[in-house]
């Protein structure tokens, strides 16, 4: 019998949504293991719930390792991005020095996926408060592209992390289209718990342009890695190119 792939997941303890995305894009012979890290609605326009969050990532790399998992991926955007340049990857080594195996984090995934596509102007779209926009926008300067807007819908952002997880993906199309810029060449979906993979598809046709969200380009790196396939179209440009 051929052995299963196996995907670990760091995910929020608040977050339904990221583990859910991998299983809609896994072919079959693909399992996802999650492992939850604490974080609630306390402390949220800070970094102190995501300082809280973060202080587990050892522990739960750790505890991955006991399932034999082939890749370990941290699925928070906020929480590999409000350090700015270097904690990206720091991140990552925290991961793999505990584990074993190659470390995932999605902010830098998503960096890699838009540089994959040839991103240089991006529009973006979250479902996050201004403290979280404000860290986004200059993470995204400092890796280099033009971030031309970042708007997050606010009724989303004021009702908490369980809010984002709830927000069907039909209202994500119509708001992310409403706010893409016209001069980008990218529109990026950010949040993990939002959403927005299941938009991709219809927004790229919304819009007329590519479209990067959190989950896609977590996946999208972690398939890359494993040397798997999506199992089928439908989740954005970035993840067709593994069907």
């Amino acid at each position: 019998m051929a052995v299963r792939k196996r995907i670990g997941a760091l995910v929020p303890s608040t977050n339904t949504t990221g583990e859910g995305d991998y299983q809609l894009a896994a072919p079959a012979g693909v399992t996802v293991h999650g492992m939850r890290m604490w974080c609630t609605n306390e402390g949220l326009g800070t970094g102190e719930i995501m300082d809280l969050m973060n202080s587990e990532i050892a522990s739960g790399a750790k505890y991955l390792s006991t399932a034999n998992v082939d890749v370990i991926a941290y699925m928070c955007t906020t929480g590999s991005f409000y350090k700015g340049a270097g904690w990206d990857k720091e991140m990552r080594e925290i991961i793999e020095q505990n584990s074993g195996v190659p470390g995932i984090a999605t902010s830098p995934s998503a960096v890699e996926a838009l540089n994959e596509i040839g991103a240089k102007k991006l529009s973006i779209a979250t479902p996050y408060p201004e403290w979280n926009n404000g860290k986004l926008r200059d993470y995204f300067t400092a890796a280099g592209f033009e971030v031309l807007n970042v708007v997050g819908e606010a009724n989303t952002a004021s009702s908490g992390n369980q809010g984002i997880n709830d927000q069907d993906p039909d209202e994500i199309v119509e708001f992310a289209a409403s706010v893409c810029h016209p001069d980008a060449d990218v529109l990026f979906c950010s949040c993990t718990a939002w959403r927005a993979m299941e938009a991709a598809g219809r927004l790229e046709e919304r819009v007329g342009k590519p479209v990067i969200t959190s989950n896609q380009a977590t996946v999208w790196k972690t398939f890359k890695t494993l040397g798997i396939n999506v199992r089928e179209r439908g989740f954005g440009q970035l993840l067709d190119q593994l069907v």
